[in-house]
């Protein structure tokens, strides 16, 4: 299961500490004329070392496109590509590597395939989300380009923080004025504290992400088992970390009456839509032409510095504390991941309508 999508296609590759993580598109349209200092500049907000509230290792992340491409553009044929691996640092979990990290990939990787690479957390590692910004930034480029299709995602949440974000008017622009990404600058400066303090104390924090989609049109996704947000929900929990996903009024809509739930339909000019959107742009698996909203919960990262009880490979009992570089909030870092899984799923279902319906 290292490929996603069923038109539009990328199986990634590489492991955390390997020398290279990469990806192949396949079904890419022909003739795109490649965006590569989108996928640059993407790739800069999933990297580390931007700030305190990062991880200290430092990639370059700089992509090398192996083939399908012909004068900058795409022909149709499948999109390799690699990014090197330039400060990987093994040594940090020879000490560990035979033991069981709580909370990690360790014990299941082990229980699974019975030998596991243990270094940075192998296949399990956020490092392998590289593949998925590069063909996710692709994914993107062809959504505006063909279908006038936006997509932005900000940190909505960290810890008990919460904020205040017009998801019908927000911009890439004011999500990165703040290292956290939340354009809402009161709560982005209390979640900076919240990271920065788990940090001095050796500790980690989780958070939320928000994202909206707009410009779709109303039609996208599949009956019953090939439903809109049930695609987007596959593709946010294959995200590490990732432990929850809601769209539209999402756990919120269970406290409300459905008199008061309801998306009650309007005429707008030519187009019939809803006078609010507490679907999230969704009814029935399919997109109604609002604008699609959605939540992705992430954990604590599993990695902190405080004296942790687990056991050894034989189940002896022993205490470890961690070293290393780790980021002590991932959402910061995974909003990008977030848009990205976000594109793929949502080009997917646009070249499926068209296959079926011809527009």
């Amino acid at each position: 299961m290292n490929t996603f999508g069923t038109l539009f296609r990328l199986t990634s590759w590489g492991e955390s500490h390997g020398p290279a993580v990469g990806g192949v598109i396949d079904g890419c349209p022909a003739g795109l004329l490649l965006d590569e200092a989108a996928i640059a500049a993407q790739l800069a907000r999933r990297r580390t070392a931007q700030s305190l509230l990062t991880s200290s290792r430092r990639e370059s992340d700089a992509v090398r496109l192996l083939s399908g491409l012909y004068e900058g553009r795409t022909t149709g044929t499948p999109i390799a590509f690699e990014v090197a691996n330039e400060d990987a640092k093994s040594e940090h979990y020879a000490a560990i590597a035979g033991l069981y990290r709580p909370s990690h990939a360790d014990f299941t990787y082990e229980a699974k395939f019975g030998h596991r690479d243990p270094r940075g957390g192998g296949r399990a590692s956020a490092r392998e989300t590289v593949a998925r910004v590069v063909a996710g930034t692709i994914a993107e480029q062809l959504l505006r380009e063909q279908f006038g299709v936006e997509i932005v995602a900000w940190v909505g949440s960290v810890a008990k923080i919460g904020s205040s974000v017009d998801a019908d008017s927000v911009t890439r622009a004011e999500v990165d004025r703040s290292a956290v990404r939340c354009p809402d600058t009161t709560a982005a400066a209390a979640m900076e504290a919240e990271i920065l303090a788990a940090r001095s104390e050796g500790d980690t924090v989780g958070g939320t992400i928000t994202c909206v989609a707009r410009g779709l049109p109303a039609g996208w996704g599949e009956p019953v088992f090939g439903k809109l947000e049930a695609e987007l929900a596959r593709a946010m929990l294959s995200l590490p970390a990732c432990k929850g996903f809601e769209s539209g009024s999402g756990f919120d809509g269970t406290r409300m009456r459905g008199s008061a739930h309801n998306d009650d339909f309007v005429r707008d000019g030519e187009r019939i839509t809803t006078a609010t959107n507490r679907s999230g742009g969704i009814q029935g698996g399919i997109s109604n032409g609002a604008p699609v909203l959605f939540r992705a919960a992430f954990k604590p990262v599993a990695t902190h510095f405080q004296p942790q009880q687990t056991v050894t490979r034989d189940g002896e009992p022993t205490t470890f504390t961690a070293s290393g570089r780790h980021d002590p909030c991932v959402v910061p870092r995974a909003v990008p991941m977030v848009e990205a899984m976000a594109a793929l799923t949502l080009l997917d279902a646009a070249l499926l309508h068209r296959a079926r319906s011809g527009r």
